[in-house]
């Protein structure tokens, strides 16, 4: 049995949402866009996040204090999470990169510290605001 059918209503509703939105959004802009399908409060909406992030399918960027889905079917409990995210337009595209990720667990295991989870988040401009295609 997959991950997604054995989300919760809500959870199902936030997960929708986030993986509907051309960027991120924040747990509020969430409700904002849930309130007509019953769900009032913001901690219905945490709740639902934190079991998402949990779960794999959806990413904190702690920088912007916002959410989005996870763009790929493989999981991050323990690996890495890396977003490059456009000061210009707000887009945020995800990657994985082995070589960075093989470094910091040499780093980990060579100082003893235990990893819980690793994001990165690189800003910046993308390449179509670059090119002045985007204001």
């Amino acid at each position: 049995m997959s991950e997604t059918s054995d989300l919760t209503r809500n959870q199902s509703l936030v997960l929708g949402t986030l993986t509907g939105a051309t960027g991120p959004l924040s747990a509020y802009s969430i409700l904002d866009r849930v309130r007509s399908d019953g769900i009032k409060a913001p901690l219905q909406i945490y709740r639902a996040l934190d079991k998402l992030v949990e779960l794999g399918l959806a990413h904190r960027l702690e920088s912007l204090n916002a959410f989005v889905a996870c763009a790929h079917s493989h999981e991050h409990h323990e690996g890495l999470a890396a977003f490059a995210i456009c000061e210009s337009c707000g887009r945020v595209d995800e990657f994985a990169d082995d070589v960075v990720e093989e470094r910091l667990a040499a780093w980990s295991q060579s100082t003893g510290f235990k990893t819980e989870r690793t994001t990165i988040e690189i800003r910046g401009h993308c390449k179509d605001c670059v090119a002045g295609a985007r204001p």
